[in-house]
């Protein structure tokens, strides 16, 4: 009696998602079969002990042979040892590439230097993410940073092409390399309160309105340095807190706007000066590489925490910041209209963001 056997033979890289998360997370073979064993599965498998540390080490020696190929995406694509489908390609890269939220906020605007990453233990410490995990994540930083500094062309862009990553991703990974670059602090005891989220939706907007690539799409570094010329030109917003005519009736035209609309109209039009200056000085600063390293600092000092001493809903302050803004295109003899604009259009997105009533 003769018997029957189908037999199939593939050679398609298998990919375990939990056992990837698990090498990602920097855990050893021994802690990750130790973690593996908890989550069940064992009993739901059938499989043994023995087994199951083959298992994970076979899996973490494929990702080890990977990761040569995650530094530089489309080399995974482009090879052929490893014959792995698109969508798994994608998700290698994406989960290699992502990062965690309170390890970005420990170095973001930090330089990506080698001062930095012996700082990683302490962060590793602090936040409790692995310390291998850390490595990963800053040598990744670094990595894109390299690549895409001096590229002409939309950062975001370039990230994406260079490195396959999402679109969400590439926008975090060009907040990130914004930062360095012009090196924000972040870390003051009074920006603590703020996320990850809300430093890269404020470099989105920089990005798009105050770097060299807002105004000429061709220049090197276009989406990474700041446009320098316009930094020197916002001095010329002085005159709006300098002369003192402009002033009152800046005050005047922003007071009759709002009256009746604003539950803190008494305190808005008491600290209104105050308030100005403030907005008008920080901008007349950034011609200093300090002042743009503090701009978060500045801003949450000089509006932020006097509107929040004064309870002003966030409403209030997205109907002043608009008015602010658009009154000062009724000031005769105010000439700079369009300096204003590109100022005032960045700032008042970043204000709103940094506010939380």
């Amino acid at each position: 009696m003769t018997s029957e056997l189908d037999i199939f033979v593939g050679n398609t890289t298998l990919i375990d998602e939990d056992v990837y998360r698990l090498w990602l997370d920097g855990y050893s073979v021994n802690d990750a079969v130790s973690l593996r064993v908890r989550s069940g599965i064992l009993e739901q498998t059938g499989a043994t002990a023995a087994v199951l540390q083959s298992d994970t080490m076979d899996h973490y020696r494929t990702f080890h042979m990977l990761e040569r190929l995650l530094h530089a995406p489309p080399k995974l694509l482009h090879q052929l040892i490893f014959q792995i489908p698109p969508s798994r390609q994608a998700l290698l890269i994406e989960r290699y590439y992502a990062f965690d939220e309170a390890f970005v906020r420990e170095v973001l605007g930090k330089k990506l230097s080698k001062g930095t990453k012996k700082d990683l233990d302490d962060i590793s410490t602090k936040t409790g993410i692995t310390l291998k995990s850390c490595r990963r994540q800053f040598d990744n930083f670094k990595r894109v940073f390299k690549v895409v500094e001096e590229m002409r062309g939309s950062l975001v862009d370039n990230i994406q092409q260079h490195f396959l990553l999402s679109d969400r991703l590439a926008r975090d990974y060009a907040a990130i390399v914004f930062f360095a670059n012009n090196r924000f602090e972040t870390g003051k005891k009074k920006l603590q309160y703020l996320s990850f989220g809300d430093f890269a939706f404020c470099a989105e907007l920089m990005i798009q309105n105050w770097t060299l690539g807002a105004v000429d799409s061709q220049v090197d570094d276009m989406d990474v340095d700041l446009d320098k010329e316009f930094l020197q030109d916002l001095k010329e917003l002085k005159v709006l807190v300098a002369d003192k005519d402009l002033l009152d009736l800046h005050k005047s035209l922003v007071c009759t706007a709002l009256r009746g609309k604003l539950s803190v109209f008494s305190e808005m039009e008491a600290n209104f000066k105050n308030l100005s200056r403030g907005l008008v000085n920080v901008a007349a600063k950034l011609i200093h590489n300090k002042d743009v390293r503090d701009l978060f600092v500045d801003l949450v000092e000089k509006f932020v925490e006097p509107c929040r001493s004064d309870h002003w809903p966030l409403n209030d302050v997205r109907l002043f910041l608009n008015q602010y803004s658009a009154s000062a295109h009724s000031l005769e003899g105010f000439r700079h209209q369009a300096l204003w604009d590109r100022y005032m259009g960045t700032l008042q997105g970043c204000l709103l963001r940094l506010y939380h009533d």
